[in-house]
């Protein structure tokens, strides 16, 4: 495992962003498994940092930091998604069981191609608006983090700690994007909303 909270190029204390992600907000079974996932976490202290309910997120497209894009061209992205998000059905998605990633404990999401047709919908809207748009459109593997590494060390504890418990997958009703303002002052992504944009 290697510390995640490295400070990407651009990232600073201070600095916030604007980014499409999918929020759980009301959605108990993803808490429910999240809060299992941490209890089974928890007796590795500080070798992991273990997500709150409130910060759970699918991280799906950035647009840009705060001050380099304006707000205004933000509001328009958040426009022309709209028709384009409501021509998409709302759908159920699995999250989960964990996997170990280098820098984090992942539940993968399914049906993947559910989100990345949300996700590109969005990237659409942003070039439309932007012209280009930021970050690549492959490689993109649907997920919500329910721990980062908050250190370098070795991962057989987190495979062990993990091995350790039996647990269902979630189920989530994913019925939006939501357009939020991030930042990572605190190692912990943290945000305010800007736009919630419906499906279907």
């Amino acid at each position: 495992m290697r510390n995640h909270w490295w400070w990407r190029p651009g990232w600073s204390v201070g600095r916030r962003f604007y980014t499409w992600h999918m929020t759980f907000e009301g959605q108990e079974d993803v808490r429910r498994l999240a809060a299992e996932y941490r209890n089974a976490l928890a007796p590795l202290g500080d070798a992991l940092t273990l997500i709150p309910d409130q910060w759970l997120h699918l991280t799906m497209q950035g647009i840009g930091f705060v001050g380099e894009v304006s707000e205004q061209d933000v509001h328009a992205v958040v426009d022309a998604a709209r028709p384009r998000l409501a021509a998409l059905p709302v759908f159920d998605a699995q999250l989960g069981p964990a996997v170990v990633d280098p820098e984090a404990v992942l539940l993968p999401v399914q049906p993947s191609d559910a989100v990345v047709a949300v996700r590109d919908a969005i990237r659409e809207a942003i070039g439309d608006v932007l012209g280009t748009v930021p970050e690549k459109a492959d490689g993109f593997r649907p997920h919500v983090s329910v721990a980062y590494s908050a250190e370098d060390g070795p991962a057989e504890p987190v495979i062990k700690a993990l091995s350790s418990i039996r647990v269902v997958p979630a189920q989530a009703r994913i019925s939006s994007a939501e357009l939020i303002v991030i930042h990572r002052d605190n190692q912990m992504y943290e945000w305010k909303p800007f736009a919630t944009v419906p499906l279907g």
